[in-house]
């Protein structure tokens, strides 16, 4: 068996994390998890294409960006999770036999890292999310109103 460095898995986690890079170094290829990151990953990405091609009034666009932006929070949260995880826990849960390893800053700075970009992507995803909601709520009420006056 292979060892899994934590330091790795974190980084994996912070860079590629919402591509699942971080499920297949720690799972192997087999993890089906690590195979469905991709799909709302490109599905938000689309939604940034269509957004930049078609402008802000394309309601697809809408759902699909803050789906975006909850993976790419979701991969800083486990980078997180994974950076924090005490050395002897990590190593008998993905090192089972081997001897532990003290991973020293490497883990920390991931989670510092996570935490700032994590904690700004997922603050821009509300109010992202939260502005077009309203949008949406204010154009059919503007609409009803317009309708009602006909």
């Amino acid at each position: 068996m292979h060892y899994r460095s934590k330091t790795t898995a974190a980084w994996l986690a912070l860079t590629l994390g919402t591509l699942g890079l971080h499920r297949a170094y720690l799972y192997g290829q087999r993890d089906l998890l690590a195979w469905l990151f991709p799909l709302p990953t490109t599905a938000g990405l689309l939604g940034v294409f269509r957004m930049r091609n078609l402008g802000q009034d394309d309601h697809l666009a809408w759902l699909l960006i803050p789906v975006l932006g909850l993976m790419i929070s979701a991969a800083m949260l486990t980078a997180i999770v994974y950076a924090l995880t005490p050395d002897e826990k990590w190593d008998a849960r993905h090192n089972a036999g081997h001897a532990t390893v003290a991973t020293g800053w490497g883990p920390v700075l991931a989670a510092i890292a996570g935490l700032m970009v994590g904690g700004a992507v997922l603050m821009g995803t509300i109010a992202f999310s939260g502005q077009r909601f309203f949008e949406w709520q204010f154009e059919g009420r503007a609409n009803a109103a317009a309708a009602a006056r006909r």
